[in-house]
């Protein structure tokens, strides 16, 4: 028998069969990516292999995502990382579970964090307890009974009255009667809190006290808005010689981040919450490129935990692709860009296990020992571009 010929009606266009081809094609561009198929979740598993087989979508993956990229990429050797505290994070514990053995294990190179955390913190090494408790609590009687409450945590209201005794005494010290920047301010407290520490058998509970012993600088965006602030401010009703100068922060940190840069390395910033730490870190780039007129792109890695929202303007300026067009961050590195909407107390111990277990510690930078000789370097840098700016 002969083939008949395929009627017109039921042949393929040329056309679509490219179309076709085309769509496949494209699907399997689309369709690449890692399978969600993951391993039945076991008793015993460790965080490390739970954050690796189960977290694959949402918030949970974006967690991967910003465990790998702090893992893998900000703890090379050449990255100086920054990190920013914002919220109660050191009456939460963290600054004993997770922010001192970062420090500890070079993780951290240097801090901005609200004057708030660093009070709490002092409880520590102070030997003050606080306590685990519901967030339903009847406050009414809690004022009665001189109990503070931050949420589910309480504490004796004594905690508070002997860290500002703590504080005014140390700082009517002859050693404190001059003019610091907090960073300047903060390790020296911190080398009388690590005394501490070593006197009462305490080490390791006190991040402040950890940074000094690392020469981990810790500055404080806004120096007045904490109790230490406050009790600096009652000194000055004394007499006390001690000042804080913040603009002094400003050109620190931008040496900082401009040497990290210049000298062939690369620039993180890990950002946890928002608020004045968060825009602090991120204006060292501007402060660099439009005030200074020195060369540079922008910070390399950008990661945050954050439970804010961009189109209420708490996160304004701070997503990855926002801040590049302050030039807070390099255009070219977007791709290393995470940020994952989650609180930071649930995603920093699990951070901080992850990278532990897959990285090795490194050597401590020691910015702070450095910091003399990084602000000669930005100050040399400045003044060729005032001599350019002056010959135009």
């Amino acid at each position: 028998h002969k083939l008949r010929p395929i009627p017109s009606s039921l042949r393929i266009p040329h056309s679509a069969f490219h179309i076709g081809v085309m769509m496949q094609h494209e699907e399997s561009r689309y369709l690449s990516g890692r399978r969600i198929l993951p391993e039945p979740i076991r008793k015993g598993m460790s965080a490390v292999e739970l954050i690796d087989q189960a977290f694959l979508a949402y918030n949970g993956r974006r967690l991967r995502e910003s465990c790998r990229l702090f893992a893998n990429k900000m703890l090379e050797s050449d990255v100086t990382v920054g990190i920013t505290l914002a919220g109660a994070l050191t009456p939460a514990g963290m600054g004993l579970s997770a922010l001192a053995p970062l420090i500890e294990a070079g993780f951290i190179d240097w801090i901005i964090s609200t004057g708030a955390n660093l009070y709490h913190d002092t409880h520590y090494a102070l030997g003050m307890d606080l306590y685990q408790a519901g967030p339903n609590l009847p406050d009414l009687e809690l004022r009665e009974n001189q109990v503070i409450r931050i949420y589910d945590i309480v504490f004796d209201y004594e905690n508070l009255l002997g860290t500002d005794a703590f504080f005014r005494q140390l700082c009517r010290g002859e050693a404190f009667q001059h003019t610091f920047g907090t960073a300047e301010f903060h390790h020296l407290v911190g080398k009388y809190l690590a005394e501490r520490e070593d006197q009462t058998g305490r080490r390791g509970k006190c991040f402040l006290a950890a940074a000094y012993r690392c020469g981990v600088p810790v500055f404080t965006s806004s120096p007045g808005d904490s109790s230490i602030g406050m009790n600096l401010a009652a000194l000055g009703l004394e007499g006390c010689a001690l000042r804080i100068d913040p603009l002094r922060d400003v050109n620190q940190s931008a040496a900082i981040v401009w040497d990290a840069k210049a000298s062939g390395g690369t620039s993180s910033v890990f950002i946890l919450g928002g608020g004045s730490p968060k825009n602090f870190m991120l204006q060292t780039e501007p402060q660099i490129q439009e005030v200074l007129g020195l060369a540079e792109a922008g910070h390399d890695y950008f990661l945050q935990f954050t439970d804010a929202r961009p189109d209420t303007g708490g996160l304004s300026g701070a997503t990855p692709s926002e801040a590049m067009t302050w030039g807070k961050v390099d255009p070219d590195k977007l791709p290393d860009s995470v940020t994952c909407y989650i609180d930071s107390t649930a995603a920093l111990p699990l951070l901080t296990a992850y990278a532990l277990t897959r990285t090795a510690p490194r050597p401590p930078k020691r910015l702070m020992d450095r910091l003399p000789g990084l602000m000669t370097r930005l100050e040399a840098g400045y003044a060729e571009t005032r001599k350019q700016r002056e010959g135009e």
